[in-house]
């Protein structure tokens, strides 16, 4: 299939569908998005007369049984991953599903089992593409020894840099069975962190819905049971500890995203100040402060998701940014903080 036409079918067309993924596949050589099926018909066909795609489907199932269809792009909610995972690599299509990978760690593993009984498919989830700019910078940074041996990686997320407002609309991703364990954006940054740092081998997580209930489209009262503020601490496989804040509900929140990984012999910071770009600065143990890193151009990662998506079906490069293996690994992890916080006890890794 190296120089053939692939022909994508749409299963879903959210934000990230049509802002990155249309133009991202559109972008490569030979390639056609050529059917889509949303939530309805109305909407598929709004879809497919914004960007020119022929045909619109009454349902997924007629996405997966069009044999001109090589490969489909999941863009639902979590809740239906696995179900569309599964059929369309039965259906012998190669798969790139949006994040979150599943609703939770069973899911993915049966995301995975799927796709491992389909070896000359290419199963990809769309990775957490916030610090791509960053990652081999800093995972080479660590991996070198360059602030020594991890002592503590200590991040902070606003997950919204707002007060608590009861009168904002209900999302689907407050609602536990459209988006499983997922917490806010908790998990890609998680995902982001494993690239430097590795896994966590322990849990420790404390949390609250700040707001307990919203109004529906209905008027009607929901609770919220997905936590709107997170603590997760907890150890490092390699050694070292973490501490996670995420929250949507404080206001005054000092930045968008601080991250730091201290070490023996120096300091990491990845910062996003609020109203400006995120940047990256490290200093050595005698340091008076911290500078700037200059990211070399050559180590510069961002966002290729389509292109890599596209070359992997051609052989002409592995996945890298998300396989299956490493969605896994983040589901596991948002699993075991869901795990501590009902239980409210340290859960250890591997589940």
């Amino acid at each position: 299939m190296t120089q053939d036409t692939i022909r994508i079918g749409l299963i879903g067309a959210g934000g990230n569908v049509r802002s990155r993924h249309i133009p991202g596949f559109r972008q490569q050589a030979n390639v056609e998005i050529v059917s889509v099926a949303n939530r309805t018909r109305a909407s598929g066909q709004a879809i497919a007369d914004e960007f020119g795609i022929a045909k619109v489907c009454d349902g997924w199932q007629e996405v997966l049984a069009d044999p001109n269809v090589d490969a489909v792009c999941i863009g639902t909610w979590p809740y239906m991953h696995r179900t569309l995972t599964v059929a369309a690599l039965e259906a012998g299509k190669h798969v790139i599903c949006e994040a979150r990978m599943a609703m939770n760690l069973a899911d993915g593993q049966a995301m995975l089992a799927a796709s491992q009984k389909q070896p000359k498919l290419i199963a990809q989830i769309v990775p957490a593409p916030h610090t791509l700019a960053f990652d081999r910078t800093i995972r080479e940074m660590v991996a070198g020894g360059a602030i020594g041996d991890v002592i503590a990686v200590d991040a902070r997320i606003a997950a919204a840099r707002a007060f608590p407002d009861a009168g904002s609309p209900v999302h689907w991703r407050h609602d536990r069975d459209l988006s499983g364990n997922n917490v806010m954006n908790m998990g890609i940054w998680y995902e982001a962190m494993m690239r430097w740092v590795g896994q966590m081998k322990t849990v420790m997580a404390v949390g609250q819905s700040v707001v307990k209930h919203r109004l529906d489209a209905d008027g009607n009262r929901v609770a919220m049971r997905i936590p709107d503020h997170v603590d997760v601490i907890g150890e490092l496989e390699q050694g070292g500890q973490m501490r996670f804040n995420v929250s949507s509900v404080v206001g005054h929140m000092p930045s968008l995203a601080d991250v730091h990984i201290f070490g023996t012999e120096g300091t990491i910071r990845l910062h996003q100040p609020v109203g400006g770009e995120m940047a990256l600065s490290a200093g050595k143990k005698g340091d008076k402060d911290l500078s700037p890193v200059a990211i070399d151009p050559a180590k510069k990662g961002g966002w290729r998701v389509e292109e890599e998506f596209i070359n992997a079906i051609r052989g002409l490069e592995p996945i890298t940014h998300t396989d299956f293996t490493t969605g896994c690994k983040y589901m596991e992890w948002t699993d075991a903080v869901t795990r501590s916080l009902r239980g409210r006890q340290a859960v250890t890794l591997p589940l």
